[in-house]
């Protein structure tokens, strides 16, 4: 058996592998940030190096990394995750070594998790992640009230908001901002910093475009495990990749990954200067059901006021890209228009800049 962790740091990514002693395998390989796809080729070739020899390679992650295990499941390699609690503590801002990470299987197989594809980042934590969520109700409702937080909020009008997690992704991102240009449809990008920090041509064509562009942490981590250091890091080194490519003082939105949260949680982004966003509609398009299962499941639950959940990162977004068209039609058809989230109103209101509505140009 063979053993790689892949860490993430401030500027892209760490590959070590280790053989059953926990010796290293040749050196570590680095990838800059944007360079996932070189990080996947790079495995797949030791994949089948190690099995001429024989041997299996597994590849392990943490749950401070939630945005590669999409694209190396869908590869084809066997990914396992590595909680906090077999791990050394982490660096103040960064995943634990790449050969800590592979260590852990090492030292006790049993201690990681398998990941696969449809099943997330987060595979066998999903009570938790429940738990977690439900413990928050009380501090969550207050935040939505005091307006610092965007979630299931009452719409006289028949508006919702298409939002994309996960990127800038090439190719996908700038499919989707096609499909999007063509139907004049204004959009909420959440991004990711460590992919904001490579694929700055998205990110400007999404601002030229007049979409909105808001900040999804840089590694995607499952929040509790963070410490606030860790947290408010990952709110501004993303604000600042961000805010460096297209201006400004940088976004003030945010979503937090899995829409992980503890009234901890909560406490800290109260203390901050961003409003969080969760979402209403939920077509589970990462998991990856077909485009005819997303579209019909966007079309079911949407209501005046919706945050759609869309994803153009976090692996193979084809299937996203072939339904969204059916899934603005079908919106349309039903007489929706289409708003940024910094532009959909509440209850009572009777529009702002920044929508359009059934037949408008576009914005």
């Amino acid at each position: 058996m063979r053993y790689s962790g892949v860490a993430w740091s401030g500027v892209g990514f760490e590959v070590a592998v280790l053989d059953g002693a926990g010796r290293p395998v040749g050196p570590a390989a680095r990838f800059a940030a944007g360079g996932l796809g070189s990080l996947t080729e790079h495995l797949l070739r030791l994949q089948g190096e190690f099995a001429r020899a024989g041997q299996h390679l597994v590849t392990v992650v943490d749950s401070t990394n939630g945005i590669v295990d999409g694209a190396l499941t869908g590869a084809g390699l066997a990914v396992y995750r590595a909680d906090p609690w077999v791990l050394p503590d982490r660096p103040a801002f960064g995943s634990v070594p790449a050969a800590e990470l592979a260590g852990a299987a090492v030292r006790d197989f049993g201690s990681v998790v398998r990941l696969v594809p449809g099943a997330g980042t987060l595979a066998g934590r999903g009570a938790e992640l429940a738990a977690d969520i439900d413990a928050s109700a009380a501090d969550l409702e207050r935040m939505r009230r005091a307006g610092r937080c965007r979630w299931a909020d009452p719409c006289a009008l028949p508006l919702v908001a298409l939002t994309f997690d996960d990127g800038p992704n090439p190719p996908y991102t700038g499919r989707v901002l096609d499909v999007l240009d063509r139907h004049g449809v204004p959009a909420t990008f959440f991004c990711v910093g460590l992919h904001a920090l490579a694929h700055r041509a998205e990110l400007e064509r999404m601002a030229a475009a007049g979409h909105q562009i808001a900040n999804h942490t840089w590694s995607h981590p499952y929040l509790p495990d963070l410490s606030r250091p860790e947290l408010l890091a990952q709110l501004e080194r993303t604000d600042e990749a961000l805010a460096a490519a297209v201006g400004g003082d940088g976004p003030r939105m945010f979503r937090p990954p899995y829409g992980g949260r503890t009234p901890r949680v909560l406490d800290w982004l109260r203390a901050s200067d961003t409003t969080m966003v969760l979402w209403d509609v939920d077509p589970a398009d990462w998991s990856m059901p077909g485009a005819d299962a997303v579209t019909a499941a966007v079309l079911a639950q949407a209501r005046p006021g919706a945050l759609i959940l869309l994803h153009d990162g976090g692996g193979d977004r084809s299937q996203t890209v072939a339904a969204l068209p059916a899934v603005i039609e079908g919106l349309r058809d039903r007489g929706y228009g289409f708003a940024r989230v910094d532009a959909l109103p509440g209850a009572g209101a009777t529009g702002s800049p920044g929508q359009t509505v059934p037949g408008s140009p576009k914005v």
